[in-house]
């Protein structure tokens, strides 16, 4: 298989990437990005411009993308660069995928992911999987974990003290309120990219502890 990876330098991005370039069934990993990334035999790593995506490069040309391109609020700075990465750029990705032939998409989403919702993150994050929807995509798959449990780039000190609480009172806590380790996340959306079963599909926070 054929894989296009977005967002290969984020937390879960990388462990699919691992993942990825390890397992056997995968032949070639195509990750675009903004900065160049460690030389694979399997890999292609273009660098690019996600305002300026290069629509007639022959690697969009694959059997399935994984998408785990997403910001923050405080790195992002306003609402118009937010939705700007977490919706837009996932969602030329899948247009321009598409109209190479590539038939699969797995999203990285979230728990709360709503269209009608009144919380911005949880908004855009429902709009983007409603925008996926309208494209036609063969199989379409969100992945909506909870809380991400691993080790970032970058402090996110709300996140960091959630995480803290729900380490200790996990084991007491609903399924649904647990943290979801990074690894388990990406292991899901990769078995989702690799299966490619036909129609909708949705992963629950619940089912990736």
């Amino acid at each position: 298989m054929k894989l296009i990876l977005i967002g290969a330098t984020g937390l879960v991005g990388r462990h699919v990437l691992a993942l990825a370039l390890a397992d056997a069934r995968v032949s070639a990993v195509v990750a675009p990005a903004r900065k160049a990334l460690p030389a694979h035999a399997k890999l292609e790593a273009p660098v690019v411009d996600f305002d300026r995506l290069p629509a007639q490069a022959p690697w969009w040309q694959a059997d399935a993308v994984i998408c785990t391109l997403g910001t923050t609020m405080k790195v992002a700075g306003t609402r118009q660069v937010f939705r700007r990465v977490d919706h837009d750029y996932p969602l030329a990705v899948a247009r321009l995928a598409l109209a190479a032939g590539t038939r699969t998409y797995v999203l990285n989403s979230a728990a709360g992911a709503n269209a009608a919702s009144r919380i911005f993150y949880n908004r855009v994050k429902g709009e983007l999987e409603r925008d996926l929807e309208a494209l036609g995509f063969a199989s379409l798959t969100h992945v909506r974990p909870g809380l991400i449990g691993g080790e970032r780039d970058e402090a996110r000190a709300g996140e960091g003290a959630a995480l803290r609480v729900l380490r200790v009172l996990g084991p007491v806590l609903p399924a649904r309120w647990r943290i979801n380790p990074a690894p388990r996340i990406a292991s899901a959306l990769l078995e989702a990219a690799l299966a490619a079963a036909p129609g909708r599909h949705v992963v629950t926070s619940e089912r990736l502890l």
